[in-house]
């Protein structure tokens, strides 16, 4: 455990409960800011070139998102024993995001039109901020004070909007309206974020030839993982788009939408927990890790059943103020969609949970699991189905990911923090 500096303030945690409050709060103001980005793009512009290009930048910027986070936003907050320094996860957040840049460039450099260069860097760099401002949100988490996260991304979101209307609005130019963004991102990291974060740690760059291939190592299964989840609903998605069409995908995505809500309420449930989880293990609270895993579980359940009630009840209406009465016929893909959603939402918490506990080989697996089973279902599925069958190849193939993982699971709390701990993360001095 790291030494804690005498320059370091004393700042009292809050409790669970009202760290989860903030940090859903600034998550979603956040989330909703940047949504925001996207509508007002074309309400601005004169035709949806701008907004195309957003779009792709989006995308292609999303690519290499997996890579540049790494995965490590889990294992920092989770790190209860100190094992490393805020300095060398941020020293190895700016290794991954240099490396991600440059193979993102390379890749939009044989893929994308010479114009829509620039428009990706520059939102690359935006997004890079928010990468940073992550690490050291960790931070504020492992000392329970995230409070200062929600207020961060609640700075971050409305400070971006408004700087992306007022720019695109005086100059009608996207990537200047980018680089406003990133600006105001940077005000949000320089003003706020360090000030806060450095109360308890140093805020430096530190990064070791040995502790880079430690973290390389360590979290690459978890980054497989990752990408294989990602492509749990693309695969069966692209499939619905070569038999059916891009309108049919289309409706599908539309109809969707709103069960997002349902991953994002889990998330905001599990993600405060996640460096409680491990105290009570590794400190060999079995009762009382026990009890906060029964806990979450009922949480995310009853979210997903509150979800489903609330979308049963308005979800017609709700679809049709936002997408228009063309979208009416399609209500019935709702359900299938809201089941699929909330298994998903459970394959995140145990694959997270299982990181937490140092196992990336059972989240690695569990997530393979899934890729093979969507692999498996989709053809089928969505040739007897069509839209359903997206839904329906997904919640099999996150059930047979949660099943494997909660096995794990289950064999890892059996062991005992001690075996779990050994070997996956000891300290490594560079």
């Amino acid at each position: 455990m790291k030494p804690t500096s005498s320059k370091m303030r004393d700042v009292p945690p809050l409790s669970t409960k009202q760290n989860m409050l903030w940090n859903s709060a600034g998550s979603m103001t956040y989330l909703a800011c940047q949504w925001l980005v996207t509508v007002l793009v074309v309400r601005l512009s004169a035709g949806y070139d701008d907004a195309g290009l957003l779009s792709l930048a989006m995308s292609v910027v999303g690519i290499f998102g997996t890579f540049a986070n790494y995965k490590m936003g889990t294992y920092q907050i989770s790190d209860i024993r100190r094992e490393n320094d805020l300095a060398e996860y941020l020293g190895f957040r700016c290794l991954t995001l240099g490396l991600a840049f440059v193979a993102c460039m390379v890749y939009a450099y044989l893929t994308c039109a010479p114009y829509a260069l620039a428009t990706i860097a520059l939102f690359f760099v935006f997004k890079a901020v928010g990468l940073l401002i992550d690490i050291l949100h960790g931070a504020d988490q492992q000392h329970r004070r995230m409070d200062y996260i929600g207020k961060s991304f609640i700075a971050q979101g409305l400070s971006t909007l408004a700087a992306f209307v007022a720019v695109f609005w005086f100059t009608r130019n996207l990537n200047l309206a980018i680089v406003g963004m990133t600006a105001s991102a940077l005000g949000v990291l320089v003003l706020f974020d360090i000030p806060k974060a450095g109360q308890f740690e140093r805020v430096c760059l530190r990064l070791s030839r040995s502790k880079a291939l430690f973290f390389l190592k360590v979290s690459f299964p978890a980054v497989l993982a990752s990408l294989a989840a990602s492509a749990i609903f693309a695969i069966p998605k692209q499939y619905l788009a070569m038999t059916s069409g891009d309108a049919a995908l289309g409706i599908y995505a539309s109809v969707a939408a709103p069960a997002l809500v349902i991953q994002m309420g889990a998330m905001y449930l599990y993600g405060p927990l996640l460096d409680v989880f491990p105290r009570h293990f590794f400190d060999g609270d079995l009762s009382g890790f026990l009890k906060l895993l029964g806990k979450t579980i009922g949480g995310i359940v009853l979210v997903g059943i509150a979800c489903s009630i609330v979308l049963e009840l308005v979800g017609s209406w709700a679809l049709q103020l936002l997408f228009g009465s063309s979208i009416e016929p399609y209500v019935y893909l709702l359900q299938p969609i809201i089941l699929s959603t909330i298994l998903t939402a459970f394959l995140w918490f145990f694959g997270d949970l299982l990181i937490t506990l140092r196992n990336f080989k059972a989240n690695f697996i569990g997530n393979i699991v899934a890729l093979a089973s969507v692999l498996a279902v989709t053809f089928p599925f969505v040739n007897l189905w069509d839209m359903n069958g997206v839904s329906f190849a997904g919640a099999v193939a996150c059930l047979a990911g949660v099943l494997t993982l909660l096995g794990f699971l289950i064999a890892t709390v059996r062991r005992g923090p001690a075996r779990a701990h050994g070997g996956n993360g000891e300290r490594t001095d560079g």
